[in-house]
């Protein structure tokens, strides 16, 4: 068994209601101008498995930042991000992108599919990144798509689909390859009220039925009212 694959299959064993994210410590601190801009400032949180957390703070207080980092998109300049008992910061760049594609899924405020590609074929597209066959690929997007109550639009482009259908299909996206964790920015920001919900819905869902954790970002205390545990940044401070 290789390093890599030892990782991942330690990864799997972690069972309901045991932490999945562990955030110590964190701080993030970029220079602009030749200044530095401290955007997090310390702080954290855990999150378990079949957990739904809510994260809320005022623009610019490094909500997004925070979703970078905790989705292996940024290092943190200090602190510690742990992945079920693992220091993802001592962890080489193959190993963390091989972390991401597997066992973390992305929801955004916008669909960011390619505009390209079908449906169907945006959903598999991140199982094809990570070695699944084409066929299975096809299968198991298409399953996707059905829990998304959007398996009618399989074969459509994205320009040739409403707002909520592009954004279930992005949910459909993120579940590709079965993550433990589930990061999601303002997962319904770009949609009317009534298509927020029934995304937001979707969400909550497929998060249940999946046993997965699901760490959200929002401005809506409605939506944030809905999760497990509500956490706040303040000044770049994780509360």
């Amino acid at each position: 068994m290789n390093k890599m694959t030892g990782i991942l299959n330690s990864l799997s064993k972690i069972q309901n209601g045991e932490v999945v994210l562990s955030v110590r410590d964190i701080k993030k601190t970029f220079i602009e101008g030749g200044q530095p801009l401290h955007v997090l400032r310390g702080g954290g949180f855990d999150l378990h498995r079949g957990e739904i957390v809510a994260m809320v703070g005022q623009s610019g207080s490094g909500k997004s930042t925070m979703l970078q980092c905790v989705g292996l998109l940024d290092k943190p300049t200090g602190g510690s991000i742990l992945i079920s008992g693992m220091n993802v910061q001592k962890m080489d760049e193959d190993t963390r992108t091989q972390i991401r594609r597997k066992k973390i899924g992305f929801v955004y405020q916008r669909h960011n599919l390619l505009s390209d590609f079908t449906a169907v074929e945006n959903v598999m597209l991140p199982m094809l990144a990570s070695g699944v066959s084409e066929n299975d690929a096809y299968v198991r997007a298409m399953k996707l798509l059905k829990s998304a109550n959007v398996a009618h639009r399989a074969n459509h482009l994205p320009g040739q689909m409403s707002g909520g259908e592009q954004q279930r299909t992005a949910v459909a996206r993120a579940l590709a390859n079965n993550p433990d964790i589930l990061l999601a920015d303002e997962p319904t920001g770009s949609l009317d009220p009534t298509h927020a919900g029934v995304v937001f819905d979707l969400l909550m869902d497929l998060v249940r039925k999946n046993k997965m954790a699901m760490l959200f970002v929002t401005h809506d205390m409605n939506l944030a009212k809905r999760a497990d545990t509500i956490i706040t940044i303040n000044n770049g401070i994780v509360e």
